[in-house]
């Protein structure tokens, strides 16, 4: 009996066991309980800001925290790994990999696998997040919660498997926000002893850097699938429910333009026009232009111009 709980509790820290646990459930809307208990206490973590308070110090760890962490889900994990929109060395795909991990959207492996099967299987039945196929609540956060969504589905990604230091990510992937949150607290501890000035402490960091922050970055991520495929404005016609909403726009730092993207995956921006805000695209030009990245691909003006739903005269 102890075995099996040891294994159980081991299994949140090695995902390998799932992995082999999980292989043969290829569909249904099984929930994996032992995967939600964190994923809630996660949540209600939130509440303790009314214990530990608000600080400056800790409400700009917050902010920054949900912003480099953004970045890494959009530019890396979604433009990068999942759609090869750029290219860059080992070593910025390694950091921008574990980055993304404290994240707590599991491992760039499982991600890119996922969202490639999302592009092949828009809004039809075989797409795993579609809320016009599964509804609003089950593409906004139900479907990673469960059995059958938890195994990564190699052949998506047979370029990126070849990485043993991604493979490591993905098996381990908790162990990122994990070593991000005990950071936090050593950080904050020792903040509270030799800098008292700034008002915060370990625990006060933790819940505003780590929970509020990651919380945050859940739902602006989680919106994409459900909102940005419900409501908005459709520019292009393409065979899914994509569209282009401004304020998930603002939130995910371009991500927002999502019918553009469904109509054109393979460009690095997003916001096809420059009235189109698209923060990540920003930076993803700045990291082009001192080296970090290259063969950046944007969208051309005849794939821009081309597909777009005529608006009959009144």
């Amino acid at each position: 009996m102890m075995r099996k709980i040891f294994k159980k509790l081991f299994s949140w820290f090695d995902n390998s066991f799932l992995e082999e646990k999980y292989a043969s459930i290829t569909s249904g809307k099984e929930i994996d309980w032992m995967r939600v208990i964190p994923f809630i206490l996660l949540h209600l973590s939130c509440f303790f800001v009314f214990i530990v308070g608000f600080s400056w110090t800790a409400f700009l760890v917050c902010i920054f925290l949900f912003a480099i962490r953004m970045f890494a889900i959009t530019g890396f994990y979604h433009r990068y790994f999942s759609h090869k929109t750029f290219r860059t060395s080992r070593f910025v795909q390694f950091l921008f990999a574990i980055i993304g991990a404290t994240a707590v959207q599991r491992g760039p492996l499982w991600w890119a696998a996922h969202h490639r099967g999302h592009h092949m299987h828009s809004d039809t039945p075989e797409d795993k997040h579609s809320p016009r196929e599964h509804g609003f609540f089950w593409s906004h956060m139900g479907w990673f919660l469960t059995k059958s969504n938890f195994v990564t589905n190699t052949k998506f990604i047979r370029e990126l498997i070849r990485f043993p230091e991604l493979r490591i990510i993905d098996r381990f992937d908790i162990l990122m926000p994990l070593a991000l949150s005990i950071s936090l607290f050593v950080i904050g501890y020792n903040l509270n002893q030799y800098e008292p000035q700034l008002h915060t402490n370990g625990f006060q960091l933790f819940i505003w850097g780590f929970s509020i922050s990651t919380v945050m970055l859940y739902h602006a991520t989680f919106l994409v699938n459900s909102v940005a495929h419900q409501w908005g404005k459709k520019r292009y016609e393409t065979r899914d429910t994509s569209r282009n909403n401004f304020i998930i726009a603002i939130l995910t730092f371009g991500e927002g333009w999502h019918n553009n993207h469904h109509h054109y995956p393979g460009s690095a921006r997003q916001g096809f026009y420059w009235w189109e805000i698209d923060l990540t695209y920003y930076v993803l030009k700045f990291l082009a232009m001192i080296g970090v990245i290259w063969d950046v691909r944007t969208v051309s003006e005849n794939i821009r111009e081309s597909k777009k739903i005529e608006i009959p005269h009144q």
